[in-house]
């Protein structure tokens, strides 16, 4: 008998592919910040950027987990995992890391390896399908302020109404800190791409606190050109579609920028608020910033010598104080021809029919306890 966290769909999935389910696996470990940690950590935040001291816990603590789920792999004779997660749960004064997927049994890797992915059983069809072999499930991370000094010599420009270039580049270095780290994690197993991304903006324990996460699959494909890897944050559903159409992903692009309406144009819209109608300076604020982010974008696709960025996606923050940030987030893609192609001609329907939640809670707390305080 298996305890797997494997659905239906998944299980037919994997099972096309020649693999069986095992167990359901656990990795956790839990972490003290300490109070010497926190007021290092805070000491740096005051001149802004990435506060060294929460990325390098963090970092550690999901390593620290995610090995344990690794030899819970070993342990129950597994030759690789799907659906890995990495995850933080904060208890009183402490956080715990938390690792779960599920386990695989099945061909085993030429060289023994085990492999792990963050693709559900699903997306892990698509992902082999399309001759991405998982490798290893990878994370890049970066906690980052904002900090009081850039707030103060972006303060000052906050009374003129444009981009604030001071936090435009402490965003866009964090940002890309953490693809740059994921793809290090990646070389490290000889992979060649970093598939199905993840990107995940979380709020830390900390006030001004927060990390930028990065999740993905390392894996192999043999038919990608030599050169830089690949990386991606498209579906393993869309990632199948685009190879049995000729195309590879390239790089996953970020474009960020962070304006300010400015004194003036504060005053003029809070009193065109009083009457209805639209406020043209959030217009035209909302539209130069999305104009510049997704400018970012393009000319970084142009210098790579991508045919397109697909899947952009853009989302607008107000950071308060009349800032606002814009983010977009895009892949570059490239067509190749005939050498990239799919192993099926035709996607399995099982492969695209999303599983439904049958378990609601909607309390906040039960017995004392915040139900909602997991957090990827």
């Amino acid at each position: 008998m298996i305890y797997s966290g494997l659905s239906g769909n998944e299980l037919y999935c994997v099972d096309k592919l020649g693999y069986t389910p095992g167990d359901l696996l656990i990795g956790n470990s839990v972490f003290s910040v300490g109070l010497l940690g926190g007021l290092r950590a805070g000491f740096r935040g005051l001149v802004g950027g990435e506060i060294t001291d929460y990325t390098h816990m963090i970092a550690e603590g999901r390593r620290l987990s995610f090995e344990r789920l690794e030899k819970e792999i070993t342990d129950r004779e597994g030759v690789g995992a799907t659906g890995v997660t990495s995850e933080l749960v904060f208890h009183s004064g402490n956080i715990e890391f938390l690792s779960v997927a599920s386990a695989l049994h099945g061909p085993e890797a030429s060289d023994g390896r085990k492999f792990t992915t963050s693709s559900d059983g699903q997306e892990f069809y698509c992902q082999m399908d399309a001759n991405y072999t998982p490798r290893k499930f990878v994370f890049g991370n970066v906690a980052y302020s904002i900090g009081v000094g850039q707030g103060i010599m972006g303060g000052l420009k906050q009374l003129k109404r444009g981009e604030i270039k001071e936090y435009t580049q402490i965003f866009n270095t964090t940002r890309n800190l953490a693809l740059d780290r994921i793809v290090a994690e990646a070389k490290t197993v000889d992979a060649n791409a970093v598939v199905g991304i993840e990107t995940t903006i979380l709020p830390f324990q900390s006030a001004g606190v927060q990390e930028m996460l990065m999740i993905g699959t390392s894996s192999h494909n043999p038919n990608l050109p030599a050169g830089d890897i690949v990386t991606s944050d498209l579906t393993c559903e869309e990632m199948w579609n685009l190879t049995n159409m000729g195309y590879i992903p390239q790089k996953l692009l970020l474009g960020t920028s962070v304006y300010s309406l400015g004194f003036i144009g504060g005053l003029k819209s809070f009193f065109k608020n009083m009457v209805k109608g639209e406020i043209n300076e959030l217009t035209t604020l909302i539209y130069e910033a999305r104009e510049e982010s997704i400018g970012k974008i393009s000319a970084e696709a142009q210098k790579i010598g991508a045919d397109d960025v697909v899947g952009i996606k853009t989302y607008v923050y107000a950071l308060g104080g009349g800032l606002i940030e814009f983010l977009a987030i895009g892949t570059a893609i490239k067509k190749i021809g005939p050498s990239i192609t799919t192993k099926s001609p035709q996607l399995l329907p099982q492969c695209i029919i999303r599983d439904k939640d049958t378990f609601y809670n909607s309390a906040e707390v039960s017995f004392g306890v915040d139900l909602n305080a997991q957090t990827r």
